[in-house]
């Protein structure tokens, strides 16, 4: 018989041109196509499904036959002689073992043959995938020019025989890369600069090609006419001599959008807007990434939130010494120089030091794209482990980013594998190796929090991962009370002049919540008009009670101690310890407040 062939294309994705040569080297006949499966390809200036690239162009005039299975349809014939609407897998099987030169692709394979417990499987589940397997394993069904496509979104909901079977051959496809996203950017107006296609490509990073395409191509109008719209978002833009110019490029792309929504756009009384204003493409920046977060968050519904911070690393009261290392990573990241980047952070003290804020200020500081790692834990089998790598693919992608865990101790969880039937474990691990993937390094920030940074596994803290472990305290003297004290007042736009050494010297020992909460309830105290003076802070400091489980604070304060990278950044009551005084102290804090 003839050597197995598939067609070999200039610009055939990279994804594609991997599965011709195994299937052509004889490696494999089975392929496990994941991931970006859903998207449209640029193929030869048109844009195709999955299953239409694989036919028309992988595929080519190399097979006689091709056969499509999806499980809500039946098998279908694409190419080829007919076959009986409706049938199934067995009848597939059939045509791949008595013909030559036959494509089958099988769609939705993670609902064919699912991943589960084996003893859960409903029977046709059960043998659909050892019917899959088999035909991996045959010597008959290798010796014909025969390919089998299994399509599924995620690695993790197909049967593990399948994934594990080494003669089935797992292929990625990715999310559109820079080069990918500027040629579909191209592809959707060929009279976009090419500078101004560059930039679009790097702030459409994460989306698909069909999301770049539903951005960048006008919509029916809708709401506002045309005419009504330019008027609106000239008259936003000012007196400039390129407002003309600008409107038209925005035109098109607020088809849809309301009055209101424009003048948010273009919100020239914005600080970081009138920065912009020399950019003739700021807007349409501007609102592709209000799509993109749109589409991104719709994307991974409820497993990740991206960050919304209102202030930068100036809005934090004291820490200088901590605000500083925090820019200098921030100046690396944007710099390009992976080099000076670290793997990941740790943020550890006790309840109420700031932690969250701290880390969303120094993503406003460092203007990279920052999301939340949400609750991406199922009761469903395999639901975990895919929920986490749809979260890790999209944030790979859309790097430079910051991907933000809170209460990391409780994130991550017991790795036990009692109860979840190894589902911790094996999340822990898949988080593990993405962390200290080197390739990540200047591209995904890990900033981990954590009052207990003792419940997480050590291997986690490891330098390679959390490169630096920066620790937050209580303010312990008049003269950080006032730092933060400071702060607040000027981010609540209350009267700074409260801030006495006398209201200062009596929160020595607070918490920065529990100030906040001071200065709060000064003001709330008071009507709208006046203002927060030196005495409505003094009645509220006498009014409020602060939390005061003085035994864990002070272990978690021995924690953050015992994990900081720098001497520098400790208090100076704990700045000289030695490692068996710390160590000493630790267990004797733990033994008193009881905890493992």
């Amino acid at each position: 018989m003839n050597p197995p062939r598939l067609t070999a294309k200039p610009g055939m994705p990279e994804w594609a041109e991997t599965v011709r040569r195994k299937y052509v080297g004889g490696e494999a006949s089975v392929f496990l196509l994941y991931g970006n499966v859903f998207d449209e390809i640029l193929d030869g200036g048109a844009w195709r499904s999955l299953n239409d690239f694989l036919i028309g162009s992988l595929l080519g005039g190399n097979k006689d036959r091709v056969l499509v299975y999806d499980p809500a349809d039946g098998l279908l014939a694409a190419k080829g002689m007919p076959i009986e609407r409706g049938a199934g897998l067995e009848a597939l099987e059939r045509v791949l073992f008595d013909e030559d030169r036959v494509a089958a692709i099988i769609a939705y394979a993670d609902s064919v043959a699912p991943a589960a417990d084996e003893a859960t499987l409903a029977v046709a589940d059960r043998v659909a995938a050892v019917r899959l397997h088999r035909w991996s394993l045959s010597p008959e069904l290798a010796s014909k020019d025969n390919v089998v496509f299994l399509i599924a979104e995620s690695l993790a909901g197909v049967n593990a025989k399948l994934v594990a079977n080494p003669r089935v051959a797992a292929v990625e496809i990715p999310l559109p890369d820079q080069g990918a996203r500027e040629a579909v950017i191209r592809a959707v107006d060929t009279r976009i600069p090419a500078p101004d296609a560059e930039r679009l490509a790097a702030h459409t990073a994460g989306l698909r090609a069909v999301h770049i395409r539903q951005i960048l191509t006008p919509r029916p109008v809708q709401g506002l006419a045309d005419d009504e719209r330019r008027k609106l978002i000239i008259v936003r833009l000012g007196a400039r001599a390129d407002a003309n110019e600008r409107a038209d490029k925005l035109l098109p792309l607020t088809r849809g959008m309301s009055a209101v929504e424009i003048e948010q756009l273009i919100d020239l009384s914005h600080p970081e807007a009138k920065l912009a204003l020399e950019d003739g493409y700021a807007e349409v920046l501007a609102l592709v990434r209000t799509r993109k977060r749109e589409i991104i968050e719709k994307e991974c519904a409820g497993l990740i939130e991206f960050v919304d911070a209102k202030f930068d690393l100036a809005a934090v009261g004291g820490n200088g010494a901590i605000k500083s290392e925090l820019g200098r990573i921030a100046d690396a990241i944007r710099s390009g120089d992976p080099a000076r980047c670290p793997m990941g952070l740790l943020m550890v003290g006790p309840m109420g030091t700031g932690k969250t804020f701290v880390t969303r200020c120094f993503a406003k500081s460092s203007g990279l794209s920052a999301v939340v790692l949400k609750n991406f834990r199922s009761k469903w089998v395999g639901s975990t482990e895919g929920n986490l790598e749809k979260v890790l693919t999209m944030v790979k992608a859309m790097g430079p980013i910051i991907l933000i865990i809170d209460e990391g101790d409780r994130s991550f969880g017991s790795q036990s594998e009692d109860g979840d039937g190894g589902t911790s474990s094996r999340v822990v691990a898949r988080i593990k190796e993405f962390m200290s993937d080197t390739d990540n390094r200047g591209r995904v920030l890990f900033v981990l929090m954590t009052n207990r940074p003792d419940k997480l596994d050590t291997d986690i803290k490891r330098a390679g991962r959390l490169d630096i472990k920066i620790p937050l305290f209580y303010p312990g003297d008049v003269a950080e009370v006032n730092a933060i004290l400071q702060s607040l007042l000027e981010r609540y736009k209350f009267d700074a002049t409260s801030a006495t050494e006398a209201n200062a010297t009596r929160m020595i020992g607070y918490s920065n919540a529990d100030i906040e909460a001071v200065v709060l309830l000064g003001k709330s105290q008071l009507a709208d008009n006046q203002p927060l003076s030196e005495q409505a802070l003094a009645q509220a400091i006498s009014d409020y009670l602060p939390s005061r489980d003085t035994a864990m604070i002070e272990y978690m304060n021995l924690l953050a101690v015992f994990e900081a990278s720098r001497r520098q950044w400790l208090p100076p009551a704990y700045r000289d310890i030695t490692p068996e005084t710390l160590a000493a102290k630790l267990a004797e804090s733990r033994r008193r407040c009881g905890v493992r």
